[in-house]
């Protein structure tokens, strides 16, 4: 009875957005805080979420011939303090373990910030030959970082995710696999199952990964014009292999330095998710990536209709992930409100005069509008064009949003206009970290990529800051950020 109290009263997305994030997830049963301050619980509602994300991620690595493993929650604090740009990128947001069965230790351990230092330490001893390269490892894991500003899903202590990690033979090839993970990967992910836009590029020297040579981004887009980070790829060279001595043999017998890549996403997915598809009612789920994507409502108590539904369950059922809601304690609004609130893509209603009609009514949960199927022809068919036409809508509408909030922007005034008025601004940059900062401290606003499509032949290529030429001609993206 608590959580209906906490649905029924959704902050509207115009009266306070964060607030709306906050009521949808309660409201969907998705996640709650923990005891420890900035973690969670997932919940099974927003676990299954995850579930589904994980299956597609998960076919799509080992497809390219990356191979699952799993590596230890506690790395010798040395470890993390061989590379020096890594320990002075995570140090403020490692948890340490200094005592263990009653005793200090002998060498702290550091709980799992991210897995490079371990992994590249059992690299060194499984790489020997070039004909073991190029080497693939994925992990799925629990991360923790000490958040000082938890949001669920968005940022919190601990989190899931997953990081894959390969080491190939040359620079190139290894800046061309952490490219290939980002747009053939994640950004496809992104676009085919959660029906999201999502811009792709070069993070700035700033936003880089401490240690890598070049930070490849996806960047989801909120509803109120903040970016997400939605995930990473790294470049990290051949720092860590000399680090961690990852070398290999090659044909000529002369030992090398192997390129390293690494590459990730975590439960950060479902917060994007919600902030890009929901609406003052709850969360919108794409039917792809929905655990439920069909809801069957009978009306009344007749059980000729009970049992006409449980029959067009099983039907839908081949195809389609569906749930039947007979619970008699529930008036069907209020059934009707429950999967509105989770977010099922599509609802079913049958009722005595819809069976005599031989029909049944389906209601998007993108749209809200009602379409009459018949029972007598090929229902299963009719509810995929359905489903189908969902999934296409909601990138649709997704899409014209972000089009619609991105402004080209030529001079430092309409730079600070439009991210006031929450929208992001495709604007030059110098490339000098001071002016990047500048531009943050007056306007709260980052580089987040600079897409690898940006470039626009012959226009102007001065900084919005300063004036300054900008290194090529492509715009950088510039937004607040959750």
């Amino acid at each position: 009875m608590k959580m209906e109290k906490i649905a029924k009263t959704i902050t509207t997305r115009q009266e306070d957005y964060p607030r709306w994030y906050q009521d949808v997830i309660a409201a969907a049963d998705l996640a709650e805080n923990a005891p420890v301050r900035g973690s969670m619980i997932i919940k099974p509602n927003g676990y299954a979420i995850w579930e589904n994300m994980q299956a597609e991620l998960n076919q799509r690595i080992k497809a390219l011939g990356v191979k699952n493993a799993y590596f230890p929650l506690f790395i010798p604090e040395s470890f993390i303090k061989k590379e020096a740009d890594h320990i002075e990128g995570f140090a403020p947001e490692l948890a340490i373990v200094t005592h263990g069965g009653g005793e200090k230790l002998a060498e702290p351990l550091v709980v799992r910030p991210t897995s490079e230092t371990i992994i590249y330490d059992s690299f060194s001893r499984w790489i020997n030959s070039y004909r073991d390269l190029p080497f693939k490892i994925n992990q799925w894991a629990n991360i923790v970082r000490w958040e000082m500003r938890p949001r669920l899903f968005l940022r919190t202590t601990e989190f899931l995710w997953q990081e894959g990690h390969t080491a190939h033979a040359t620079a190139e090839e290894a800046r061309d696999y952490a490219m290939m993970i980002l747009r053939d990967v994640y950004a496809d992910f992104a676009r085919e199952y959660l029906a999201m836009p999502t811009y792709i590029g070069t993070k700035s020297a700033s936003e880089r990964f401490a240690g890598a040579a070049d930070t490849f981004g996806i960047e989801a887009v909120a509803q109120d014009g903040k970016f997400i980070q939605f995930g990473t790829t790294h470049d990290l060279g051949d720092h860590f292999s000399k680090v961690f001595n990852v070398r290999y043999q090659d044909e000529s017998g002369q030992l090398k330095n192997t390129y390293i890549t690494s590459w990730g996403v975590s439960t950060r997915m479902i917060g994007s998710l919600i902030m890009a598809h929901g609406d003052d009612k709850g969360i919108i789920l794409p039917p792809k990536i929905a655990p439920t994507q069909i809801v069957i409502i009978p009306i009344g108590d007749d059980s000729t209709v009970a049992e006409a539904a449980k029959k067009l369950m099983m039907a839908l059922s081949e195809k389609f992930r569906v749930e039947l809601d007979n619970r008699s304690e529930m008036r069907p609004g209020e059934k009707f409100y429950d999967g509105e609130k989770k977010g099922v893509p599509l609802r079913i209603e049958l009722g005595p005069k819809d069976l005599s009609s031989e029909q049944c009514i389906a209601v998007r949960r993108d749209d809200g509008h009602k379409v009459t199927v018949s029972l007598n022809d090929n229902p299963l068919k009719e509810i995929g064009l359905i489903i189908d036409d969902i999934q296409k809508n909601l990138y649709d509408i997704a899409k014209r949003r972000i089009d619609e909030q991105g402004r080209v922007v030529n001079s430092w005034e309409e730079f600070k206009t439009v991210i006031v008025n929450n929208q992001f601004a495709h604007a030059h940059w110098c490339g000098d970290p001071e002016c990047e900062a500048a531009i943050k401290e007056e306007t709260k606003a980052t580089t987040r990529v600079l897409p690898f499509d940006s470039e626009v032949e012959g226009e102007e290529s001065g900084c919005v800051k300063c004036g300054r030429p900008s290194p090529d001609r492509r715009r950088w993206i510039f937004a607040k950020s959750y």
